[in-house]
C-alpha cells in the first residue's frame, strides 16, 4: 500500500485550473503510485474519458488507479479498483463485479463502521475526517488522531488510510498514530506545483518509516 494516497477531486482540480488527467499526471510525475479520481455529478462520458486518460498514464508508471464509487467505470477503464462510502454499493457486490484481485477500500467514520469494515473483503479502510475539512461534506464531525489509533488496533493488519484535512505538517502525527497511508486532496495543490508537493509528501513519509529504508 503506497504511503501517499493522492486524490484527484474534479471540483478541487477545476478551482486551481487543472483538468483531472493533467493533475493526475503531475502527481504521477512527482512519484505518487496510488491515484483516486473523484468526480461526483460529472457525466459518465466525461468521467470515462478522464479515467481512460489517467489509466494510460498510470500504466506507464506501474501505479494504480482507483475510481470513487463507480464499479462500471473501473471495469471499462481497467482501473485497479474502487473506493466505496458507507452509502455506496456493498463491498460484497463490488467484489463480485470486480473480482478478487481488485483493490477495494471503504470509508469509515466511527468504531462500529471500522469493525464492520474489517469483517469484509476490503484491501484497506479509510478513517476520517481526521481534521475539519471543507473538501467533502461527510455528515461526520472530525474524529481526531485517537480515531486513527483505534482504527490501527482494530484493523489487525489491514491498511488504515487517514483522510480529511491532511496537511504536510500533520503527516508525522498521523503515522505515529498508526496510519498506513495518508489520503490528500487540497494540500497537494498548495504552492501551485503539485509535482513538487507530491515529492515533499513522499520525502516526509519516508522520514516517518526509517526502518524501511534500504
Amino acid at each position: 500500500m503506497p504511503r501517499l494516497y493522492a486524490i484527484v477531486d474534479a471540483e478541487i482540480a477545476s478551482r486551481s485550473e487543472w483538468t483531472p488527467p493533467d493533475l493526475a499526471l503531475a502527481y504521477l510525475e512527482g512519484g505518487a503510485r496510488l491515484i483516486q479520481i473523484r468526480a461526483p455529478g460529472v457525466n459518465s462520458n466525461t468521467l470515462l474519458r478522464w479515467c481512460g486518460d489517467i489509466a494510460e498514464a498510470v500504466a506507464d508508471t506501474g501505479a494504480k488507479l482507483v475510481v470513487n464509487n463507480q464499479c462500471d467505470v473501473a471495469i471499462v477503464t481497467g482501473a485497479a479498483g474502487v473506493h466505496l462510502g458507507q452509502d455506496d454499493l456493498p463491498v460484497d457486490a463490488a467484489r463480485q463485479l470486480l473480482g478478487q484481485e481488485a483493490m477495494i477500500g471503504l470509508s469509515t467514520h466511527n468504531n462500529e463502521q471500522i469493525e464492520a469494515a474489517i469483517a469484509q473483503n476490503v484491501n484497506y479502510i479509510a478513517i476520517g475526517p481526521i481534521y475539519d475539512t471543507d473538501t467533502k461534506i461527510t455528515g461526520y464531525q472530525a474524529v481526531g488522531l485517537d480515531a486513527v489509533r483505534r482504527a490501527a488496533v482494530k484493523a489487525k493488519g489491514c491498511p488504515v488510510v487517514a483522510i480529511g484535512g491532511i496537511t504536510l505538517a500533520r503527516v508525522p502525527d498521523l503515522i505515529e498514530a498508526g496510519a498506513t497511508s495518508v489520503a490528500v486532496i487540497s494540500d497537494l495543490l498548495t504552492g501551485g506545483d503539485p509535482k513538487s508537493r507530491v515529492r515533499d509528501y513522499i520525502a516526509e513519509l519516508d522520514n516517518c518509516f526509517p526502518a524501511e529504508e534500504g
